[in-house]
């Protein structure tokens, strides 16, 4: 029997792995129809030079995600042997499990690849970063139109203007290559000027700020690019709360809502749909805990049926 102390050990030396060579993702093996959830809560300890962002993306996490699952960890210096929450429980989003599926509010894409004749249906996941307030990725079904390695940036004039006034001047365009913000590899949609793409930023990722266009670590997009082929359909979604089915029990996973984005109407439409679920399960919900999760907004799945 393996005792506490060598399963931390354990732990901490799969994180010094990690660390060094990072996670390029995530797969799971894909519930069946009527099941929502994969996964699982996992907890590690973080090393004397470790920030909360270095671990979010060793674990394929992005700085929303493991900053609001360890609210009281400070996140540039967590400290030798804090335990540090990792938020790999999640519901797959009310959405066809095909293509690519990017949840704006939850900064996360989805890809479920189609399964060969014999193989098991999985999803991939990954973190990602999305438009700021003012720069908004948009929502709606689209495809991947092309797919492009070492892409060429050229900044639109809406965003060389904003650069000049800091006083940076960009060019024309900024040729492919590492130091390119683009990154290494892009996914162009069908909505024009928006692509799925890498970064020269890593320490962004989770986070609302681009221009509209959706980041990937540079791992996690060269992993994606190679398995995604063009025409793959691609459904731009905006669900800050998830409800989700694990056997005969109802979770909900919420998400802080993005003002631009956010409808009044939002948490009744989430109350009906949780009702409605509830019914078809025959069971019965706690509203204490729906309340509870809607006001944390952690991003972890939390029971809400008895």
């Amino acid at each position: 029997m393996i005792n506490s102390r060598t399963c931390r050990a354990i732990l901490g030396a799969t994180l010094a792995l990690l660390l060094s060579t990072a996670v390029s993702a995530e797969t799971f093996v894909l519930p069946p129809p009527d099941q929502d959830m994969v996964g699982e809560i996992r907890i590690t300890r973080a090393r004397q030079s470790d920030t909360l962002l270095d671990i979010a993306r060793a674990f394929n996490l992005g700085y929303e995600d493991i900053v609001l699952a360890n609210p009281a960890v400070d996140r540039w210096l967590p400290g030798q042997g804090t335990d540090v929450v990792l938020p790999n429980l999640l519901i797959l989003p009310d959405a066809p499990r095909e293509g690519i599926v990017l949840n704006v509010p939850e900064m996360r894409l989805y890809y479920y690849p189609k399964p060969q004749q014999g193989e098991t249906p999985v999803v991939i996941t990954y973190p990602v970063s999305v438009g700021r307030m003012d720069w908004k990725t948009p929502l709606g079904k689209t495809s991947v139109v092309q797919k492009q390695a070492d892409p060429p940036w050229y900044p639109p004039a809406s965003i060389r203007a904003e650069h000049a006034q800091n006083g940076d001047i960009l060019p024309d365009v900024v040729p492919g290559g590492p130091g390119n913000p683009l990154g290494r590899f892009a996914l162009r949609l069908g909505i024009p000027g928006y692509l799925i793409h890498g970064t020269n930023k890593e320490y962004g990722i989770g986070m609302q700020v681009t221009h509209g266009c959706v980041r990937l670590y540079p791992e996690n997009i060269e992993q994606l690019y190679n398995l995604v082929p063009v025409g793959t359909p691609v459904h731009i979604i905006n669900q800050p709360v998830k409800i989700g089915r694990h056997y005969d029990a109802l979770y909900i996973e919420s998400h802080p809502a993005l003002a631009e984005l956010s409808d009044n109407n939002q948490q009744a439409l989430t109350l009906l749909t949780i009702a409605a679920t509830a019914e078809q399960l025959q069971t019965d919900v706690i509203p204490s805990a729906v309340e509870l999760a809607l006001e944390q907004s952690d991003g972890i799945p939390q029971r809400i049926s008895r």
